[in-house]
This record gives structure tokens, C-alpha cells and sequence, in this order.
């Protein structure tokens, strides 16, 4: 045993030179590295146990993000900046001590990242619940907002991160500028759907739960994507449209009617005497000003059909739900078909009268 302890003779003694530094510097830096990540490991615990209980009773929302986000820390980030801040007891080599602030750097700023993004999810939750509640297009726009909320914050913290490993960034982002021109080129496609999506949020020709008529496609919005949309339509499939080729489209927005145009024809026998003819347009009117949210704008004997006295009637629904609408004129033809009865008045049907004479043949 001696033997053997008489090969490594400063193997106990905390003075001992390793690399440049002392045995007592090299335990000092492991301990303090061991600490801080014992430490972050014990915060992220009570934050799940023991203050997300205490936050879930408050009546705002920031701090429940907050704490779920920090609840999302990955430890296994933490290792590399626990390392370099355990490291600054040490005297170490100028280009050790740079690779490890780089390591601390980037898994730091992806951490932060994380934070970021946790953050931002929840609020997108938030807003999209009371969004489909409140206001639909705030629904509308919130996919492309956090497309390109997320592109912006991890496109800076890329950049920041190269840069602090000591890339310059001005040449890289001339270059990504030159390879962005012929990535769009190949995209381009993709690119005009996305813009178009941005365009939909801003322009905000439909919403999300408006009935549309799109060519000869009709049904509800049910979400705008970056790249397309889908309604779903009466028939209960889903139609899915790109977002350019739907802006190039005419699109009737159905949701957006404040009222409802309604112009209807009727026809009356040949056979109807010129004295009930002048009380139809004043009985249809009656009629169509009994109705509930209906505005009355005219009834007129309009011409001479080929087998009926043809008359025109226009009204405005004020309430344009298209049920209420046919509940009304269902109502309107229930009391035509009873007044006119009353009147003796018949309606026409196709008929075609035929004549036929003799001729006296000497």
C-alpha cells in the first residue's frame, strides 16, 4: 500500500499543481459548478410544486406564463454556463476559457430561447380563446403573427449567437441576402401563399367563422394557415383553398350583409278581371308589411307572360340570416295562396291554347 502511495506522493495535497492551477482550485470550481446546477434544479422543483400552486390563485395571467415557461428549463443548457461560471476560479488558457464562454453562450441563448417561445405560446392560447369568443379576426391573423414573431426571435438569437462566437455576421448576412434571392426563386409559390396569408390578416377580407361563396364553392371559414385556408362547407366536407389562388378569386362575403335583397315573380290567369288585377300589387304589400325585420319596396304588374299576367315584388330582409329569410317567404306565400283564394284569384300555369277552324271546301 505504501508502495503504491509513494507513486503518486501529491496525490493529498491540495497544493499540488494540475494544469496550472491547484487541486483546491480544480474542487472549488467542481463544487461551485455542482452548486449551480444543484441550485437551478432545486428552483425549477419548487417552482413546479410549491409556487405554480401559490401563482394558479392569482387573477392574472402574466405570472402563470412566467412560471410555466421557467418550469420548461432544460438542465441539460445549463451545463455548459454552470461550467464556465464554476471555471472563473480557475487560470485557465485564453482559448479554453473562449471555447467555454461560447458553449455558455449559445446553450444560454437557446435556453432564453425556449423562455421566448413558452411565453409566446401561451400568449397566443389566451388570445385565440377569447379571439373565437370576442373577435374572430384577431383569430384570423394570429397563425402568421407567430410565424413571424418565431422567425424574428430565433433569427436574432441565431445571429447573436455567431457573433459572440466571433463570426462575422455582416458577410454572412450579405450572403444569406444573395441565397435568399434564389431560395425565393424556388419557393416562390409558398412565398406568394404566405404573403397572401399576411395580406388576408391585414386586408381582412373574411374572418374565420364567415360563410363565403368563393366561384362555385360556398361554406364557413373555419382557420387561415400561412399557406392555405379551409371552409367547410354545407355539405360538411372541407374545402381547403391556396391563399393565392383565393385572393385572385371573387370572393362573397355572406357574414358582412347588413340586409337581404329579395325580388320574387308570381303570375295570375289571363282569365283575371282588370278589377282584381289593381288589388294584387296593394294585397301583396299588405301582406310582405306584416312580416317581422322586413322593409317593403315595391309590387308592380310587370307584362304579359305567355300564359299569365306577370307581376314582380321586391323587398329587404332586415335581419339577413338566410333561415330567418326563408321563414319569411314561406310566410308571404302562405298568405298570398289564402288572399288570393279569398279574391278568387288563381295562379297561372304553363298552358297552351290551341285553335282549330274549319275551312268549307266548295
Amino acid at each position: 500500500m505504501k508502495g503504491g502511495l509513494a507513486l503518486f506522493p501529491n496525490m493529498f495535497e491540495l497544493d499540488a499543481i494540475v494544469m496550472g492551477n491547484s487541486k483546491a482550485s480544480w474542487i472549488v470550481a467542481l463544487c461551485l459548478t455542482t452548486a449551480l446546477l444543484l441550485g437551478a434544479g432545486v428552483l425549477r422543483w419548487l417552482l413546479k410544486t410549491r409556487i405554480s400552486r401559490l401563482v394558479a390563485k392569482t387573477k392574472t395571467e402574466l405570472d402563470d406564463w412566467v412560471v410555466k415557461a421557467v418550469c420548461g428549463t432544460r438542465l441539460s443548457l445549463l451545463v455548459f454556463p454552470a461550467v464556465f461560471l464554476g471555471a472563473r476560479v480557475l487560470d485557465l488558457p485564453e482559448r479554453m476559457n473562449a471555447v467555454l464562454a461560447g458553449a455558455a453562450t449559445v446553450t444560454l441563448l437557446l435556453q432564453v430561447g425556449l423562455w421566448c417561445n413558452s411565453l409566446l405560446v401561451s400568449w397566443i392560447e389566451r388570445t385565440r380563446s377569447h379571439a373565437l369568443s370576442d373577435n374572430a379576426s384577431n383569430a384570423t391573423h394570429l397563425g402568421a403573427m407567430s410565424f413571424v414573431i418565431r422567425f424574428l426571435l430565433w433569427s436574432a438569437l441565431t445571429l447573436m449567437a455567431l457573433d459572440n462566437l466571433g463570426l462575422d455576421i455582416t458577410a454572412l448576412v450579405a450572403g444569406l441576402g444573395v441565397g435568399g434571392v434564389a431560395v425565393a426563386l424556388a419557393v416562390q409559390n409558398i412565398l406568394g401563399d404566405l404573403f397572401a396569408s399576411l395580406s388576408i390578416v391585414l386586408d381582412k377580407p373574411f374572418e374565420v367563422g364567415d360563410f363565403i361563396i368563393v366561384d362555385s364553392y360556398l361554406g364557413t371559414v373555419e382557420n387561415v394557415g400561412l399557406k392555405t385556408t379551409r371552409i367547410r362547407s354545407l355539405g360538411g366536407e372541407q374545402l381547403v383553398f391556396s391563399n393565392s389562388d383565393l385572393l385572385g378569386s371573387r370572393v362573397r362575403n355572406y357574414k358582412r350583409m347588413r340586409e337581404r335583397r329579395i325580388v320574387f315573380g308570381f303570375g295570375v290567369l289571363y282569365q283575371t278581371k282588370p278589377e282584381q288585377l289593381e288589388k294584387i300589387p296593394a294585397l301583396v304589400r299588405e301582406i310582405i308589411q306584416a312580416q317581422h325585420d322586413v322593409r317593403f319596396d315595391r309590387a308592380h304588374f310587370k307584362g304579359f307572360g305567355e300564359s299569365a299576367y306577370d307581376f314582380e315584388v321586391v323587398y329587404w330582409m332586415l335581419n339577413p340570416d338566410y333561415n330567418r329569410y326563408m321563414d319569411t317567404q314561406q310566410a308571404i306565400n302562405l298568405a298570398m295562396v289564402r288572399a288570393f283564394a279569398e279574391e278568387g284569384v288563381e295562379f297561372a300555369y304553363p298552358t297552351r291554347t290551341l285553335y282549330l277552324t274549319q275551312t268549307d271546301e266548295s
